[in-house]
């Protein structure tokens, strides 16, 4: 009994959010319709427990349990603390919008906390096979969650190309890891690792297994010229679906790119390197030009996106841990800045209207001033302007990759920066300098208006004091 309990210790946090979300699957079928609170508090308990077992019994240093398959170190625990906060405010924040419009439902929670879970198996990943897992898990929760409004056509077209592209790219991912387990024999990071320097003979194949495994990841990121299905999500999806779809994945992406190329194929370093580089200004130009011509807000800040996972891929293709720090502060801080930007849409949308255009930012400023600064505070900071933390994220990617030798790729990037500012000017014009064209009161909560701003403040005060956070990226990739 020991030994079991020694070697699923490390994972006692999936085992804990797995078992709590069958338990909110059965309560749900007991639950009437005016008491799905019960739902609601059992899944933030959920992650409330799940941080307390990671927090304080997680293994302080590197574990590999279950046969090599699954590790608990330092990244992965602050990954996961940090997915837990996210996934509390976003269900905080979709609360009162989906019972505002009858999607507020058991089975909300479910695949809410479903999706954690595959995002925390691919976190702590140590195989290919595990990391494919906790990839699936997490993308069947989306692609549910896309299509949850079943009486809107809208999302359910969304969905239906989430689930064709993503499979596809799921069988891209899959095949390529095929190919590299033909060469090397095994699904193991470590042992993958260690294999490679002696696969000289398998080079060809290897690489061609690199590609379609490139594809695989560049598609989650949703990096160009895989981002087609972005964008339909991001605006077909209900807004607290496009939340969620928009914070906790991401850090998914991440730990999917650093395990598999930073860990797995490290050497294999120079034949990805510049694959990423080229996904990585691709996703920085397409994204920030794009973005211009939309007047959908929802659609704006998909492009945003692509263009800031342009920013965690630089960082990412120079393989060394300046770069991988960059990339994990970039990531982190691209979390906060969304989730308060969406959060912003729902706390102006209400019942029988959504806040998707645009135009519905007009004059919020003579509406609520305190929340037109907090929208500006989000801008300038995804913008990249000073002293806010998407400034110091920008810089730290620029280091990495000033450090790792591509000056080009820095200039290029900081000009499609330069251009990229419009679009999130343009919508602190539209608070500030336009007449709104919805004076309709803002009905949201007080608990979401305290937490929507204690968020956006958080984007003022990391800028502010942006040491700590840094230090902790530091510490964790080491």
């Amino acid at each position: 009994m020991n030994l079991g309990f020694e070697v699923f210790a490390p994972a006692n946090a999936e085992v804990f959010v797995l078992g709590m979300t069958c338990v909110i699957l059965l309560a749900d079928l007991f639950i009437r319709n005016e008491r799905l609170d019960l739902s609601y508090i059992l899944s933030l308990l959920a992650l409330v427990g799940a941080a307390y077992l990671t927090a304080f019994h997680a293994p302080s240093g590197r574990v590999v349990t279950l046969g090599g398959t699954f590790v608990s170190d330092p990244l992965a625990n602050v990954l996961k603390l940090f997915c837990y906060a996210t996934l509390a405010v976003v269900l905080l924040y979709s609360r009162d919008y989906l019972e505002q419009r009858g999607l507020l439902k058991g089975e909300f929670f479910v695949l809410a906390l479903s999706g954690l879970l595959g995002v925390m198996v691919m976190i702590s990943a140590n195989s290919m096979l595990t990391m494919y897992l906790g990839l699936e898990l997490m993308s069947l929760s989306l692609y549910a969650l896309v299509a949850f409004d079943r009486d809107s056509p809208v999302a359910a077209e969304a969905a239906m190309k989430y689930f064709v592209l993503g499979a596809i790219a799921s069988g891209t991912l899959l095949y390529g890891i095929s190919i590299i387990y033909g060469v090397t024999g095994t699904f193991n990071f470590d042992q993958l690792a260690a294999a490679l320097p002696i696969e000289a003979r398998g080079q060809l194949l290897l690489l061609i297994g690199l590609a379609f495994v490139l594809v695989g990841i560049a598609f989650k990121f949703g990096a160009v010229p895989f981002h087609m299905w972005l964008p339909d999500v991001y605006h077909g999806a209900p807004t607290a679906m496009t939340l969620y779809i928009g914070s906790v994945p991401k850090v998914a992406a991440l730990a999917l790119a650093v395990r598999i190329l930073t860990e797995g194929l490290v050497d294999l370093h120079s034949s990805w390197q510049d694959m990423v580089v080229i996904l990585a200004v691709l996703s920085a130009a397409v994204g920030n030009v794009v973005a211009i011509a939309q007047t959908n807000i929802k659609r704006m800040l998909a492009y945003s996106t692509i263009s800031h996972v342009g920013f965690i891929l630089l960082g990412i293709s120079t393989g060394t841990p300046l770069g991988l720090q960059a990339a994990l502060f970039y990531t982190l801080t691209y979390v906060i800045m969304a989730v308060a930007a969406f959060g912003m849409v729902i706390l102006l949308s209400r019942r029988g209207f959504e806040a998707e255009k645009l135009a519905d930012f007009k004059g919020l400023n003579a509406r609520s001033p305190w929340f037109a600064g907090i929208m500006l505070v989000v801008m300038f900071s995804m913008a990249g302007v000073p002293p806010f933390i998407g400034f110091y994220a920008k810089v730290a990617v620029f280091a990495a990759i000033l450090d790792a030798g591509f000056p080009w790729v820095a200039a290029l990037v900081i000009a499609l920066t330069v251009i990229g500012a419009f679009y999130y000017l343009r919508v602190v014009k539209l608070m500030y300098f336009d007449e709104p064209e919805d004076r309709g009161k803002i009905e949201a909560g007080m608990d979401l208006r305290l937490v929507l701003s204690v968020n956006g403040l958080a984007v003022l005060f990391l800028g502010l004091f942006p040491s700590g956070l840094i230090a902790l990226c530091s510490r964790v990739i080491g």
